[in-house]
């Protein structure tokens, strides 16, 4: 009696499950076609809405294409001069005549006669040595210091310039260029009061410096007169 009353049972649950996937398969295919009935009314809407603007556009678009079908139509106006009023005659007076007595063909006393061209007399100049000019002024004074070369002033010769020492570093690093000195060359050409203006490294400058001091010029003139002058030198270093 149990083991019947187990197998009944079975069969019971079994039905049951069933019944449910059927029920759920209905459920999803109404789910399914409520789906596609409102997708088709969306698909409607959006057309007819589509439609819609169409019909709303279309009579704006005809009218732009219209107008740009127009063509512009410019009128010129013809442009008329009026003729210059002419112009009056200006009358031009005319020289009045002029009474000349008629003079006495004889006359009580005879006129004296007038030559136009008069002789006229010499006249005796002494001889003097007359010169017209502008006279020179004073000559301009001996400057007091040293001057820049330029205009009047000749700049120096050199007669003696011996070459810088490279030194045993720089020659070792190949160091070459050139260095710029400023210096006084005075009356008597000799080179004083060296300044280094653009220099090299590893001791050239001072190298340079050294021989500038044993150079010798033949001196800057004014008017041709030994002045001292501000004097810039240029020494080159080259490796052979």
């Amino acid at each position: 009696m149990e083991k019947k009353g187990s197998a009944s049972g079975g069969v019971t649950s079994t039905g049951l499950s069933d019944d449910l996937a059927a029920a759920d398969f209905q459920t999803f295919a109404l789910e399914y076609e409520e789906d596609k009935k409102g997708m088709r009314w969306a698909v409607g809407a959006a057309v007819v809405l589509h439609i819609v603007f169409f019909l709303v556009q279309l009579p704006k678009l005809v009218a732009e294409q219209r107008e740009e079908k127009k063509q512009k139509v410019f009128v010129v106006e013809q442009v008329r001069f009026k003729p210059p009023p002419p112009k009056q005659q200006q009358e031009i007076p005319k020289p009045r005549s002029k009474k000349v007595p008629i003079p006495d063909p004889t006359p009580d006393e005879p006129e004296p006669i007038r030559l136009e061209d008069e002789i006229e007399p010499d006249i005796d100049l002494p001889d003097t040595d007359i010169v017209f000019g502008i006279p020179e002024g004073p000559p301009p004074s001996e400057p007091t210091g040293p001057i820049r070369v330029g205009g009047d002033v000749k700049p120096p010769d050199k007669v003696y310039s011996p070459s810088p020492q490279y030194t045993e570093i720089a020659r070792k690093a190949r160091i070459t260029g050139v260095v710029i000195v400023e210096a006084i060359i005075d009356k008597q050409g000799n080179v004083t009061n060296v300044k280094v203006l653009k220099g090299l490294p590893m001791g050239l400058d001072q190298s340079a410096v050294d021989a500038v001091k044993r150079w010798r010029f033949e001196p800057a003139t004014l008017n041709g007169k030994p002045v001292a002058v501000i004097y810039n030198l240029t020494i080159n270093f080259q490796l052979q």
